[in-house]
């Protein structure tokens, strides 16, 4: 049975390289999971990703699907002008957009960004001191992390220039007033990113609600386990080892984002 809001989306993969179809897969379980961890905020924040290739092209949501809707075909091929590279019946979404592609153009390393809405991450957002090294769990993104000033709504051109200033070469960012964002050579390092973030994120805003004395670490104990984690993490810039358990759970919610 129809309804009047039937969504029809052509599968385009035998338009796209195997090499772009594996990166569609990728991103649209992304978008699947940060719906069903809760950090989705309806139709809005976004994820990206670079498709190989020297043109400088990326794939985002398109404007009006959730997140739990998107599909590896529904994703969106643009330019660094916000232009479609490839027929899509969906519209840009022009504040992702000036986010990602500022991003995208500054960093080559920087092949997948997520950039979120989620409660805690702008109840930290509104904070002074940002986020604090208050557990174990909140010393990845501690230690790759940046922030970037609330400008007003990032549609404007003009803010691309501070906002890679401000990310220089982290990984993680804060937005101040608006939302939290990582950004990593692929879909898997970026997803695991933000999910330390959100977790610290979280943690900090139970504890301080706790309304007790904290806790904190000695100087000492969390320069040690910095240097610990710097070790620990040597060499692994690229990719996860969760994600392929990440994938299994993306296709055992909905195997139709692969589509």
């Amino acid at each position: 049975m129809t309804h009047p809001y039937e969504l029809e989306i052509p599968c385009v993969k035998d338009q796209v390289s195997a090499e772009e179809w594996k990166i569609r897969c990728d991103l649209a379980a992304a978008y699947r999971l940060v719906a069903d961890f809760g950090w989705d905020d309806l139709i809005y924040t976004h994820l990206s990703a670079r498709v190989p290739g020297s043109d400088h092209h990326f794939l985002m949501n398109p404007l009006g699907l959730m997140f739990d809707e998107i599909t590896a075909s529904s994703l969106v091929k643009i330019d660094l002008s916000g232009e479609k590279v490839m027929d899509s019946p969906f519209e840009v979404n022009r504040a992702g957009f000036v986010i990602h592609s500022a991003i995208h153009e500054a960093r080559e390393d920087a092949h997948c960004i997520v950039h979120l809405h989620t409660d805690y991450g702008i109840a930290v957002s509104n904070l002074k001191e940002g986020l604090l090294p208050l557990a174990q769990s909140s010393l990845v993104p501690y230690a790759f992390m940046s922030y970037h000033d609330y400008h007003g709504f990032a549609v404007n051109d003009e803010e691309r220039e501070s906002l890679v200033k401000d990310l220089g070469e982290a990984k993680a960012m804060i937005l101040r007033n608006h939302g939290t964002l990582t950004a990593a050579p692929t879909v898997a390092a970026a997803f695991e990113l933000m999910f330390f973030l959100e977790k610290a994120c979280r943690i900090q805003i139970l504890t301080q609600s706790a309304g007790a004395e904290i806790q904190g670490m000695s100087q000492e104990a969390l320069q040690q386990a910095l240097k610990d984690m710097y070790v620990v993490l040597k060499g692994d810039t690229t990719g996860s080892m969760v994600w392929p358990a990440l994938y299994r759970r993306a296709h055992r919610l909905d195997p139709d984002f692969a589509t």
